[in-house]
């Protein structure tokens, strides 16, 4: 029933979806490929009784979906930088750069057209403010690398709202010189920080321009894994909710949002497929907060879902004609957050730690011999590399670009991926197609296959920004 009146609301909606867009929300899955979304669904319909089938996302629902192609100026394969410069520029430009062309020279920004043209902006993301994508809506750097130098053309921008993890390196030049904290230069520009969700209600109404950061003390790089979070952790849901809140108050003109689903790339980047599901699923949450939005302005709001490139070249699949997707329930952390409970237990066992209390752990964290069988070999190949790494002590970090984890933890992933099904081409980037989902005003702009610099460009053309 509820499938048929969604069915039937954005049926209703696409009727009316040709007007300008006052109010644009776009929702960028860091390294979320087709298959990411597909395997997300699937691993939804095998958690209702190992359901062959797919449980939609909502934003999948939308009634215009098509594809893009993510290719930069220079490679191929994109990184988020250049992607993120397409997706906000409509221009390609070379690998590393954040909105700035192949001559180094900025190009100008869907989200500066909304301001000039008189719109509240907010840039949102679940990693770092001063990220690759984050960054190519309101920074003109030539190098991503460049943290510090991004975030003081955050003020420049003088956008109305930020959020995300923090920022990597708030007193340290590219150079590697000490320098100023931008905290008292964000400040001095007429921006309130706000450090966590409650002190975000507690400063919004005061706050005339608004920057909003996980409280004191966090990983600055980012929000938690959905997989990993703890009650109080600020969530890409709560920072939507918390955008739509504060560009809508006030004399209301409209507003742009981006809002950046960045942690599926970085699970993807270590192929973690559990960690990747949950991760499409949280910014579908997002999602849903922006839908409640939409609902109450049909005629004058534009939702548009993509993605900026794919990232591990999933594969639902490999060579049994089947998945076991449910299995993947009974993984309780994200990679990271099993590494550190395996580096918490050897601590715990003052490096003592016996196969049977690694038997133990593994059926408590990861569900093997506990929640179902495992084959001779895969136990072997757990057997072996606890030998190495806890008997022998000859430790070798596996090393993924966002993180550093126990070998332990490489080889219970290998071994998950096997039960499940699931496999991954590399620990990079690839040039797979990315989805891309809309609806609202505008929307129709968006029905055939199209390259990522064209996504801007329509949503500027729906919105009106010149």
């Amino acid at each position: 029933m509820k499938k048929l009146i969604y069915t039937l609301f954005f049926v209703l909606i696409s009727v009316v979806a040709n007007g300008q867009a006052k109010y644009v929300f776009y929702f960028i899955g860091d390294g979320m490929g087709v298959n990411q979304v597909n395997g997300t669904e699937m691993y939804q319909a095998e958690l209702q009784n190992g359901r062959i089938g797919v449980e939609p996302l909502l934003f999948t629902q939308f009634p215009v979906a098509t594809m893009a192609t993510t290719f930069s100026a220079t490679n191929s394969v994109t990184d988020s930088a250049a992607a993120g410069t397409a997706l906000a520029t409509g221009q390609k430009t070379y690998n590393h750069a954040i909105s700035v062309g192949e001559d180094k020279n900025a190009i100008q920004t869907v989200a500066e057209k909304a301001k000039k043209a008189g719109k509240k902006v907010g840039v949102t993301t679940s990693v770092s403010v001063d990220h690759a994508t984050p960054a190519a809506f309101y920074a003109h750097q030539p190098d991503r690398g460049m943290n510090y130098e991004i975030a003081l053309d955050l003020p420049k921008a003088n956008f109305d709202f930020y959020a995300g993890g923090g920022f990597l390196k708030p007193n340290t030049s590219f150079d590697k010189k000490e320098v100023p904290s931008i905290f008292p230069i964000f400040e001095e520009s007429g921006y309130t920080v706000a450090r966590g969700y409650n002190d975000y209600k507690a400063k919004a109404g005061k706050a005339d321009k608004m920057i909003l950061i996980q409280e004191e003390g966090a990983n600055p790089s980012c929000l938690p894994y959905a997989i990993d979070r703890k009650e109080g952790d600020l969530t890409l849901a709560q920072i939507t909710e918390s955008a739509i809140d504060f560009l809508t108050k006030g004399k209301n003109k409209g507003f742009f949002l981006m809002v950046e689903g960045g942690k599926i790339d970085w699970a993807c980047h270590a192929n973690d497929a559990a960690t990747v599901f949950n991760e499409v699923k949280d910014m579908d949450d997002a999602v849903k907060v922006a839908y409640e939005f939409y609902k109450k302005h049909p005629k004058e709001t534009l939702i548009v879902v993509t993605a900026d490139h794919e990232t591990g070249g999933i594969v639902l699949g490999t060579g049994k004609y089947a998945l076991n997707l449910k299995a993947l329930q009974y993984q309780k952390h994200s990679a990271d957050g099993l590494s550190q409970r395996i580096s918490e237990l050897r601590k715990s066992k003052g490096n003592k730690v016996t196969w049977e209390d690694m038997k133990t752990f593994l059926g408590e964290e990861m569900g093997f011999w506990k929640q179902f069988p495992i084959s001779w070999e895969q136990e072997k190949k757990l057997r072996d590399e606890f030998e190495k790494s806890f008997v022998k002590n000859k430790v070798v970090f596996a090393e993924s670009m966002y993180s550093k984890s126990e070998p332990m933890d490489a080889r219970a992933k290998e071994v998950m991926d096997e039960i499940s099904m699931v496999g991954w081409v590399s620990g990079g980037h690839s040039a797979g197609f990315v989805p891309v989902f809309a609806i609202g005003a505008g929307s129709h702009l968006f029905g055939e296959k199209i390259d990522n610099t064209e996504i801007p460009k329509r949503i500027a053309k729906a919105a009106g920004y010149k």
